[in-house]
């Protein structure tokens, strides 16, 4: 089934800048590494809550992300994207696999090793208003990585940092001295996304970003993801249900499926000639812009094979 990208599939926020698209994201050494990844969780019974089975979230998961590179994650709500992004950050406990970043073992880092991949792997996080403490000041929540890290000294040195994140993320200076929910949530996602900058990293994973935005508020947060990215040399795992976004910021593709990744390739691999029969369903789901035009929905029932 050949599938073209303007169309049926084009993005209808047409204010989308083009993202960074550099020859050589495939070539070298990946800056990530993920193997047969599993996160698992316990499905208990009884009045002693016993482990009856589990539930496999994430079942054999694998894929590389190369420096400057933004790879795809793509799925259905509840096939696992977000767990596979949570679980190779060490913020959900992984059953087996393994994720080795810039050589380092991520599962058996400890004490400073652990640290400073800490520092270098950073999240950006669907809900913005729920993933900033309301009773912190914003100077606050941006700059106390910054003090636990030791990127700054003293307060004058963390306010001017904070200050210029905050101005490089699209925000005023002003910003600083505000609680979160003085703000829209587009502007909650910049301060999301200018403290997940305050480290500094190497990798970000963009965990559904603009899901929560309206259309011309996610066009804005995805030119701002495509400038930082052009501007300071980062790798994404960019996790969406949405085809037409990931068609848009994405080099490489994966779909997933019940834990699994049913599909894999360059993003013309995918989008235009879509092997699985799933991929097919989630292209065949976006919105048609032109409405004289026929669609003919993909309907996908079955397993992940």
């Amino acid at each position: 089934m050949a599938v073209g990208v303007t169309g049926r599939y084009a993005l209808a926020m047409s204010t989308l800048a083009e993202p960074v698209h550099a020859a050589s994201h495939a070539t070298g050494k990946p800056l990530l590494s993920v193997r047969n990844l599993q996160t698992y969780f316990p499905i208990r019974k009884g009045v002693l809550q016993r482990v009856v089975g589990y539930m496999k979230a994430v079942d054999g998961v694998s894929f590389d992300v190369y420096p400057g590179q933004t790879v795809g994650l793509v799925g259905e709500s509840g096939c696992g994207k977000t767990t596979v992004g949570r679980t190779l950050l060490r913020l959900i406990p992984a059953t087996g696999g393994s994720v080795t970043f810039d050589g380092q073992d991520v599962y058996a880092a400890s004490g400073r090793q652990l640290q400073s991949l800490r520092r270098q792997m950073q999240i950006i996080f669907q809900d913005p208003g729920g993933s900033l403490n309301p009773r912190m000041r914003i100077v606050n929540i941006i700059g106390e990585p910054m003090l636990v890290h030791g990127i700054v000294k003293d307060k004058s040195e963390l306010r001017s940092k904070v200050e210029a994140v905050l101005e490089r993320c699209g925000m005023p200076k002003a910003a600083a001295d505000r609680y979160p929910h003085e703000f829209s949530g587009g502007q909650k996602q910049r301060i999301g996304i200018a403290r997940a900058l305050a480290l500094q990293p190497r990798f970000i994973v963009c965990d559904e970003p603009t899901s929560a935005l309206d259309v011309s508020i996610q066009a804005q947060i995805l030119n701002l993801l495509s400038d930082l990215q052009r501007d300071l040399g980062l790798s994404y795992l960019f996790i969406s249900h949405d085809m037409a976004v990931i068609q848009h910021m994405c080099q490489k593709i994966c779909v997933m499926y019940k834990g699994q990744i049913v599909e894999e390739g360059t993003r013309d691999e995918v989008i235009l000639s879509p092997k699985h029969r799933y991929t097919q369903s989630l292209l065949s789901a976006v919105p048609e812009p032109d409405p004289r035009r026929k669609r003919d929905r993909i309907v996908f029932e079955g397993g992940a094979s």
